[in-house]
């Protein structure tokens, strides 16, 4: 049995080249992020916020541990079936990440981060849909990142209100 050259081309070396790819642009969503939140830990710590609300220091954290998955979710997909409509559905939300904190802190416009977040969160969930049709690890690495962008959304939400 023939392999096809799709195959052949995800599945060699270059499917590592791939994987630096994935990591590459989920480093650049994150970078947008980051350069949204330069000094902002001050107005983050200034915010009336619910008592749930974790300290700064652990967004960090939790960001480099999603994002790691994140990329990996994408290239493990990507492996089986190309670019297709799961990876544009991935796409899409890292697009939608990479948007809500200069949303939210660098222009303070907490109710429209909020609308933001919230199709970021549809986003994601398409996207757990999709992966979970082509490989269920790929869907599963994706979940804790979903339950995280719930809380920030409840948090976002609980922040507008409380600084409306």
């Amino acid at each position: 049995m023939e392999i096809s050259q799709r195959t052949r081309t995800r599945s060699g070396g270059r499917s590592w080249w791939a994987l630096a790819g994935f990591a590459a642009a989920v480093f650049v969503a994150a970078a947008v992020g980051a350069l949204g939140v330069q000094g902002t830990t001050e107005e983050y710590a200034n915010l009336r916020q619910p008592g749930w609300a974790p300290p700064s220091w652990l967004f960090g954290p939790v960001w480099t541990l999603l994002y790691a998955l994140i990329a990996v979710a994408g290239w493990l997909v990507w492996r089986r079936v190309g670019f297709s409509a799961p990876l544009w559905a991935w796409s899409a939300q890292l697009v939608l990440n990479a948007i809500w904190t200069p949303l939210f802190f660098g222009a303070g416009r907490y109710g429209l981060a909020f609308a933001e977040i919230v199709a970021m969160w549809l986003a994601i969930g398409l996207t757990v849909v999709l992966f979970a049709r082509v490989r269920r690890v790929a869907a599963a690495l994706l979940l804790p990142y979903w339950a995280w962008v719930t809380f920030a959304a409840a948090l976002n939400l609980s922040i507008w209100r409380l600084n409306a």
